[in-house]
This record gives structure tokens, C-alpha cells and sequence, in this order.
């Protein structure tokens, strides 16, 4: 008996972080990853699991909490809230990835943890597809409360739709303050139109938070999966960190207004590269991630309306 953890959320800039946890106990045709599942064929699951798993739960951090706690804080918050919920017995944790959210609670010594579980074990499996519909329901609801932002339609992603509303009208309490791109709109968290002047003369910080979030979308469409962003301490930092199979990848995002400022790899210099594989090391020490290949990778953006150019691995 397996409980299975996966975790829905991490990336958008709106809506709640949600785990799901199963204790399977049954064979159920069809589980997969959820992201490999269309919408249609998740709800058809999510109903086959609810009704023959030993058990099956939710644990949701709302946009508030995960502005006050910190992302990777969230993260094993609502795994805990989830696990909470889990009466019947179980043998083993598997949770999808690399970090063991359970590491500082009495049942961290039973927890497994492996990349892509979600595409791998039945229970975790269905973990991924009652989190993922989960929240989307969530996020749908509240795209009829909000219709202008159309969160039915992204989920709350920083997509370019998204990014213009919020630019038009700004952000409502279900919005990630503590995300990059929208920091800036910590001291007014309800709606409210930006500037003209803001709207007309995009700041070089703001270019910048929309190019990392494009970096982390272009990564996303490579098959990978957001761990961290912005992460910094006071000697590094870290702009996006990833994972694809067994390998995580710390990603330095450059951006160039045209070619006439070269292009945005041309900063990747030497002495980069050493800061960039000294910050992947702490940050690995740091959450102790261990039998894991570490990878520099950089993405080059350029335009005044930011798009990817390059994606590069650095040997």
C-alpha cells in the first residue's frame, strides 16, 4: 500500500497551491501523469478514483499563504494538510520529484522520492490527476467570479492574455504577490489600473520579470518542471531552477533590447559561469540534493515585448 503525493500549481501567478495525496489499493485502467491526460479524460479518472481508492485527498495553500510562506514552504504545507487527511494504513511515501516535503515530520523516514512518479506509480498518479482537477474547478470558479482575467481558459499562468489584464487593471487577492512580475503591486493587491506612464514606458525590471517568466514557460514547453525561481541568498542567485529526468537545471535569463546591444549570451562570460555553478551548488547543498546531475543552462530573450531567442546548455 503506497500513499502517492504530486503537488498542482506551482507556476501560475494566481490560485492555490494544491497536493493531492492517494492510497490507491486497486488497479485502475488509464492513470498517468495528468499533464498527459486531456481535460475530459482527468475528470473521468478523478471520479474512478474517488470512488474505488482506500483513500484520497486535498491539501490546498491559498495565494495568501504562499505569499507569506515562500513557495517551498507552500509546498510541503499543503503536503502535510493532505497526508493529515490519510486514516487508512500504508507501507511507503513516493513523492513526485526530488524533495521530500515531509523530511521534518514523523513520517519523513518513510518517504521515497523519484522523478516523474506522476508518469510511474499508479498512486502518485492518481495523486497528480485529483490535484490537477482539483485546482482547475478552483480556477474556473473563479474565472466566473473574475471573467476579465480568463483563468478558465490558463489556470492563472502568466501567459501573454493574463499579463495584458493585469497590466490594464491590475491584480485581485487571488494573485501571487510574491511572484517576480507582480511584486510591484504589493502596496495595491486589489484591482486598480496601472499608470499611462507605466503602461507606455515598460521598466527594465519589468522586461526582466517577463522574460523570466517566459524563460520558465519555454522550459515548461521542453518537458520541464519549475522547482524554484528568483531563489538568492546573499552571496548568489538564481533566476530559474528546473528539472527534466534526472537532471536539474539552473537557468540564467539575458535580455537584449536588439542586436545592436549584442546578443544576451554574450553576458554569459567566464566569471558568470563560475557564480552560476557556485549558486547551483549552494542551492543544491542547501535542500541537499544529492544523486543528482547538476546543469547551467541560459536563455536568451531580446525585443522591447520580450520573446525567447536562444536556450543554451553551458558545458
Amino acid at each position: 500500500m503506497i500513499l502517492g503525493i504530486d503537488e498542482a500549481g506551482r507556476g501560475p501567478w494566481a490560485g492555490p497551491l494544491v497536493v493531492g495525496a492517494v492510497v490507491l489499493g486497486c488497479e485502475i485502467d488509464g492513470l498517468n501523469d495528468s499533464k498527459k491526460l486531456t481535460k475530459k479524460r482527468r475528470e473521468q479518472l478523478e471520479l474512478i478514483i474517488l470512488e474505488k481508492a482506500q483513500a484520497a485527498a486535498i491539501g490546498w495553500v491559498s495565494a495568501a499563504e504562499l505569499d507569506e510562506v515562500g513557495m517551498s514552504e507552500a509546498l510541503r504545507l499543503a503536503t502535510r494538510r493532505a497526508v493529515e487527511q490519510i486514516t487508512v494504513p500504508y507501507h511507503e511515501i513516493i513523492i513526485d520529484g526530488t524533495i521530500n516535503f515531509l523530511r521534518d515530520t514523523p513520517k519523513g523516514d518513510y518517504v521515497t522520492t523519484l522523478p516523474k512518479a506522476d508518469a510511474l506509480i499508479p498512486s502518485v498518479s492518481a495523486a497528480s490527476i485529483i490535484a490537477k482537477v482539483a485546482r482547475d474547478r478552483y480556477m474556473t470558479e473563479l474565472g466566473e467570479k473574475h471573467p476579465e482575467y480568463g483563468f478558465k481558459n490558463h489556470a492563472g499562468y502568466g501567459v501573454a492574455k493574463h499579463r495584458e489584464t493585469i497590466e490594464r487593471i491590475g491584480v485581485i487577492d487571488e494573485h501571487r504577490l510574491s511572484f517576480a512580475p507582480l511584486q510591484k503591486y504589493r502596496e495595491t493587491p486589489t484591482v486598480s489600473p496601472p499608470s499611462e506612464s507605466a503602461l507606455q514606458k515598460p521598466t527594465t525590471r519589468s522586461i526582466g520579470d517577463i522574460s523570466e517568466m517566459l524563460a520558465a514557460e519555454e522550459l515548461v514547453r521542453r518537458g520541464h518542471t519549475i522547482i524554484d525561481r528568483n531563489w538568492k541568498t546573499k552571496y548568489c542567485e538564481i533566476d530559474v531552477i528546473s528539472q527534466k529526468g534526472d537532471r536539474i537545471y539552473f537557468t540564467e535569463v539575458k535580455h537584449r533590447k536588439n542586436a545592436k546591444h549584442g546578443d544576451g549570451l554574450d553576458a554569459i562570460t567566464p566569471a558568470k559561469q563560475r557564480q552560476m555553478t557556485f549558486a547551483a551548488r549552494m542551492y543544491a547543498q542547501a535542500h541537499k540534493l544529492a544523486n543528482v546531475n547538476l546543469q547551467l543552462l541560459a536563455v536568451a530573450t531580446t525585443g522591447d515585448d520580450p520573446v525567447v531567442e536562444l536556450v543554451v546548455e553551458i558545458v
